[in-house]
């Protein structure tokens, strides 16, 4: 079975392998007969063994040294198919399955030939799409990389001078010295690259021209300078953080900006000290500077970066939240409404809901009045508090029937004090019952509740 014979010629041209055969003869005797000079191809013989087939692959192995051309490696590849095939049926010895250390010779060979191919795959090449490669790779870069003002000139050198390079061999891209230009300089040298349908052997000259511009870009990119390469300090330097500092006394330093960009309601830096300095001081500052601030901080990026630490259960967020009153809080805050195995998280919550004024809670916090529930007797005030913050009238009913029945004195004044936010007759009158109250925190709402009665003015008479 002469597999390789077949192969190797028939790639070749050659009608007849004996005919070649003989030509080859002819050669060695002076060349006369023959118009090639080739070395025959490897041939496997018809009955293989370990010794034949190693050298068999031996001479595949010299075969791929010389081998300088695409179609010299496809041949290669066909030379190593048939020796697989050679190796599948020939009959080698088997190992002992006992002696973990036994040679195995089909498996050697078949390492081999793997080997081999390796070696095939790493001499193809180098291919005009491996130019289009790199170039995107680069694109990423330019694109992803948060670039300082020095980083961007040293980016668009970069660029322009890739380009130069690469105008030697295909049409160059557009100039400009935004990122959005370099994109596209560096876009139209890889589609200029991919028209070109460059050669493997053909053009393996400007394959390797357009590569080595290629690394020089990528060298480059490397040096140019990125945000992630400064210094935290450096960072907030360059972003203008320390701008607002004249003579101050307080230290660090990154605290008294803090404190100045808090007075000029400069949320941006507030956020970028919080993002950038790491220590639980400066985090701690910051977060308090926002809860200062209230409405003033609302942005829509404090509020995302806030409700993010605030869906973590953090109570500092989720009160800035109510100070900022919030509204896109809403829905996190009254999840964690229910929660009564954490009464701490809870106050914070109704306080917040409250301040947010958010009418979604108002059922939620009703339910938490009722003493028959879980809800701890020192969160229920809490809760009544809330709904009179929130002033929605459906509140009145709840809040006057734990006024009337709940056990808690605390309950009880916290639902007066409630009904006299909401503020509307019914509420006013439910509440101004009590003034005679035996409990004094109880009756002392309920006197206001009925001084505020008392002031509102007579309707005017009809005639």
């Amino acid at each position: 079975m002469d597999y390789a014979r077949n192969s190797w010629y028939m790639s070749n041209g050659d009608d007849d392998p004996a005919d070649a055969s003989e030509g080859a003869d002819a050669a060695d005797d002076g060349g006369e007969a023959g118009e090639s000079t080739e070395t025959a191809a490897p041939t496997l013989p018809e009955d293989p063994t370990e010794e034949s087939l190693t050298e068999y692959l031996d001479e595949i192995a010299d075969r791929l040294d010389a081998a300088e051309t695409e179609a010299d490696l496809d041949d290669v590849e066909a030379l190593l198919d048939d020796a697989e095939t050679g190796i599948e049926e020939a009959d080698l010895p088997e190992p002992d399955e006992d002696d973990e250390d036994a040679d195995d010779p089909r498996s050697d060979l078949e390492d081999r030939v793997a080997e081999l191919r390796d070696g095939v795959e790493d001499a193809r090449g180098p291919y005009g799409e491996d130019v289009v490669e790199a170039i995107e790779a680069a694109v990423g870069t330019v694109e992803d990389t948060e670039w300082t003002e020095d980083g961007r000139d040293d980016v668009a050198a970069a660029v322009a001078s890739f380009v130069d390079a690469a105008a030697e061999t295909v049409d160059a891209g557009p100039d400009g010295d935004e990122i959005g230009d370099l994109v596209a300089a560096l876009d139209a040298v890889a589609e200029a690259v991919a028209d070109a349908d460059l050669d493997a052997d053909d053009d393996a000259d400007d394959i390797a021209a357009l590569l080595e511009a290629t690394d020089g870009l990528e060298a480059d990119l490397d040096e140019a300078e990125e945000w992630d390469d400064l210094e935290t300090h450096e960072q907030l330097r360059a972003q203008g953080y320390y701008d607002v500092l004249g003579h101050y006394k307080d230290y660090p330093v990154e605290w008294a900006a803090l404190k100045e960009h808090e007075a000029q309601g400069n949320v941006d830096m507030i956020l970028l000290a919080l993002d950038s300095l790491g220590s639980e001081f400066m985090e701690r500052h910051c977060l308090e500077a926002f809860e200062r601030m209230g409405k003033r901080g609302k942005t829509e990026a404090s509020v995302e970066e806030i409700l993010g630490r605030a869906e973590k259960r953090d109570r500092p967020a989720i009160r800035i939240l109510g100070k900022m009153a919030a509204a896109e809080a809403t829905d996190t805050l009254v999840e964690y409404v229910e929660e009564d195995s954490n009464p701490q998280l809870q106050k914070a919550v109704f306080k917040a809901l409250g301040e947010i004024g958010a009418t979604e809670a108002v059922q939620p916090l009703a339910n938490r009045l009722d003493p028959d529930g879980d809800t701890e007797d020192l969160v229920r005030p809490h809760a009544a508090r809330a709904l009179g913050l929130i002033g929605d009238t459906r509140a009145v009913k709840p809040l006057a029937d734990a006024l009337e029945a709940h056990p808690s004195d605390d309950v009880r004044a916290a639902a007066g004090w409630a009904l006299r936010q909401i503020g509307t007759r019914e509420a006013l009158e439910a509440a101004a019952e009590y003034a005679d109250e035996h409990s004094f925190i109880v009756s002392t709402e309920g006197e206001k509740a009925r001084d505020a009665l008392d002031e509102e003015p007579e309707p005017a008479a009809t005639a």
